[in-house]
Order: C-alpha cells, then structure tokens, then sequence
C-alpha cells in the first residue's frame, strides 16, 4: 500500500495539472509504483499467493490503462512508457 506522501510524489512527475489524479498518465504512474512495491514483497515473500493475485489484477489494470491511453493519445502513451520503463 502506497503512503500519500509516496503517492503526491508519484503524482507530482506525471500529472496533467495541480489537482490530475484520475488521468491514464497519473494512474499507469500510481499503479506502476503499487507493482513495484509488491514485486520486492513477493521476492522475499514467495508463498504469499494472496498478493501474487492482487498483483496479477493491479498489472491487468495498468495494461488496460495503456490501451486505452494507446488508443486515444499514441504520443503520451509513448511518452509515458518511456518515462516510467514499461516494457511493451
């Protein structure tokens, strides 16, 4: 779980304006930390397969988000994944 001091950083580098925080940009961010956080939890935790689904659901969430941020404005999706390091 992210603390909001982590997510107002977060936020802070991928938002469109002051208050952005239901853009695809600003949420492809915030779901991309919670992966992050829950892949070094699992590396230590291995049999945690509770948090290995809510990961699987939070990297299915993300990979719509791209979609449809693919589909709508292909220049930020690519701005973006280049910005964050998402592999395509």
């Amino acid at each position: 779980m992210l603390t909001k001091r982590v997510k107002e950083n977060v936020l802070k580098n991928t938002r469109r304006h002051d208050s952005d925080t239901g853009s695809p940009e600003a949420q492809v961010a915030l779901l991309t930390r919670q992966i992050e956080e829950l892949s070094t939890h699992l590396k230590k935790h291995k049999k945690d397969f509770h948090s290995r689904r809510g990961l699987l659901q939070i990297v299915a969430d993300r990979r719509k988000q791209l979609n449809y941020l693919e589909k709508k404005d292909e220049k930020a999706y690519k701005a973006l994944i280049k910005k964050l390091g998402i592999k395509r």
